[in-house]
């Protein structure tokens, strides 16, 4: 692959997202979680039909796109989560 790539791009995932992401590239021998994240980006925009930009959709926040439920506290979920007691 002899693309630029000119952009950066940072997301935070949870311990169980990181583990799956570790897991697939793991079993697919690839060299870094980078090229894990490429690699299924390109598996996700193909199994939606989409070749190249993506259609935003107008009200939906990217924590909408989790790959695991966090449940009703969000990200903040077990021992860490806040407490209604």
């Amino acid at each position: 692959m002899n693309e630029l790539r000119a952009e950066r791009l940072q997301v935070m995932v949870s311990p169980e997202e990181l583990a799956a992401l570790d897991d697939f590239r793991f079993k697919h021998r690839m060299p870094t979680r980078a090229a894990a994240v490429r690699e299924l980006l390109k598996l996700g925009l193909a199994g939606v039909g989409i070749d190249g930009a993506v259609d935003g959709a107008a009200g939906v926040k990217s924590s909408d796109y989790g790959v695991f439920d966090r449940g009703p506290e969000g990200h903040t979920q077990g021992e860490d989560a806040p407490s209604d007691k």
